[in-house]
């Protein structure tokens, strides 16, 4: 992770010495320190976790496809149908 920006905030953690021996060993797999492998892994979470909620904008041609296409009726897909009919191992046993 490259950032040229200065660091200027802190965040401070209060963990279980379990915890902190788990980051540390993941940290030494990295080759990081404690601190570069915990900011890194949040970056990515918090990445993954706003990934859909950031804006996207479409040319008027791809915003008509992408409409066209949320308006078709979905097809069939009968395996998954069958799938989603079968009794599951939750199911109770008077359910099948």
């Amino acid at each position: 992770m490259l950032n040229t920006q200065a660091r200027s905030s802190k965040l401070d953690l209060r963990l279980t010495p379990e915890a902190k021996a788990r980051l540390s060993s993941a940290a030494r797999e990295r080759h990081q320190s404690v601190s570069q492998f915990v900011l890194s892994s949040a970056l990515e979470r918090a990445d993954e976790t706003l990934a859909d909620r950031q804006h996207f904008g479409l040319d008027a041609e791809h915003w008509s496809a992408f409409m066209a296409a949320l308006e078709r009726p979905p097809r069939a897909l009968p395996r998954l149908e069958r799938l989603l009919h079968e009794p599951t191992p939750f199911d109770p046993p008077d359910a099948a």
